[in-house]
């Protein structure tokens, strides 16, 4: 197998998928790819936490597991800085990254639940900005 694959979408799955592609600014291939991630990794692992439905995992370049946005990827850590250290409010954070309101509240809410996991990362992510800054 050489990598390439085809996938016939039904036309009105396709146009729905191009434009959250585009809105994320992210190709259709890499939307496609992100969406299987998450699934793939949510059941292999069943890792989701019921409590918070907007929020499943994906592995990063180093094979960890990242609490993201379900269908956005946007990192769990990401609403939390934006939240706690930027002091953005839920209205503005839906605005800036495209999100529901509960997308947010399930982050944060998350966040509480889960402080230890997604601290460690934010600290781990300024480790790692210092080192190569």
């Amino acid at each position: 197998m050489n990598g390439r694959y085809s996938l016939n979408l039904p036309i009105d799955l396709k146009q729905e998928a191009e434009q959250v592609a585009e809105q994320q600014k992210i190709s259709l291939n890499q939307l496609i790819l992100w969406s299987l991630t998450e699934k793939v990794t949510s059941l292999k692992g069943n890792l989701n936490d019921p409590e918070f439905p907007s929020i499943s995992y994906r592995r990063d370049s180093t094979n960890q597991l990242i609490p993201i946005i379900r269908g956005k990827g946007i990192r769990v850590q990401t609403i939390v800085i934006a939240s706690k250290q930027w002091k953005e409010s839920v209205a503005d954070i839906c605005k800036q990254y495209g999100l529901s309101k509960k997308m947010v509240d399930d982050a944060l809410g998350f966040y509480s639940a889960h402080k230890k996991i997604v601290d460690a990362l934010i600290e781990e992510n300024e480790l790692l900005e210092n080192v190569h800054a």
